[in-house]
Order: C-alpha cells, then structure tokens, then sequence
C-alpha cells in the first residue's frame, strides 16, 4: 500500500514541475522588444541604428528612411523605411555591397533631422550610434 502512494506522490509531484516550468517558471530574465528590421532587397550588407535624444535616452519611433538608386544610369529606386523600438533600436538589410555611391540614411524624430552616410563596399556590417539634439 506504501508503494502504491509513493507512484502517486511523484506522479504529482513531476506534474507540478511540468506545470511550474511551462508557465514561465524556467527563466525570470526580462525580454528586451524586438528590434524592427526591413529588408532593402539588393544585397548582403546590413546597418544597426541605435538612436537617443540630448539626454541619452532611447527614442522610440524615430524614423530611419533611405532611398537607394541603382541599376543602368540609376533609373531604379528602393526606398525603405522603418521606426525604431522603444530602445531606440532599428536595422536595414539587404543593402547592396558595391553601391555607387555611399548611402545616406535620413533619421527623424519630431522636428529634429541629421543624416549619416555609409559606404557598404568599405563596412558592410555598420553600426551608428546617432544622437538628435535641438539647437
């Protein structure tokens, strides 16, 4: 008869655990959001914003926009577009690896503009770390 509850003991026991675990009981760390990507479509190369204001801190919805001219007397365009996260985070892809001319990317939020340039045929992976700052 001891036998028979200490099977049903660890039944529920191991049931319990199950439970606790599926339930988020496995890891307590916080998740930081997703990092907005978009994807140009024309290459290998990437760029990784990280935007802040004056004192620091993220901006979130910061727009990062960039119009890319390619192709026979660059008659074609793609232009992209995307809001960054609230850790000021935001990434474009697929940008093309031998453009003819460096990319110059638009970052806005409110009133406040500046423009950063990038050469993917020199860094094909950049990061930029652009602060906006009224004068």
């Amino acid at each position: 008869m001891s036998k028979m509850r200490f099977w049903r003991v660890r039944g529920i026991l191991f049931l319990g655990a199950i439970l606790v675990f599926a339930f988020g009981g496995g890891t307590t760390t916080a998740d930081s959001p997703e990092v907005p990507v978009v994807d140009a479509g024309l290459g290998s190369c990437r760029a990784d914003f990280l935007v802040k204001d004056g004192s620091d801190k993220p901006l979130f919805n910061a727009k990062i926009s960039l119009t890319i001219k390619y192709g026979f007397l660059s008659k074609r365009k793609s232009q992209v577009e995307v809001g960054t996260n609230s850790d000021g985070k935001a990434s474009v892809t697929g940008l093309p690896n031998l453009p003819k001319k460096p990319l110059e990317f638009s970052i806005k939020s409110g009133d406040v503009t500046t423009t950063v340039t990038d050469d993917p045929s020199t860094n094909c992976n950049a990061t930029f770390n652009v602060t906006l700052t009224t004068h």
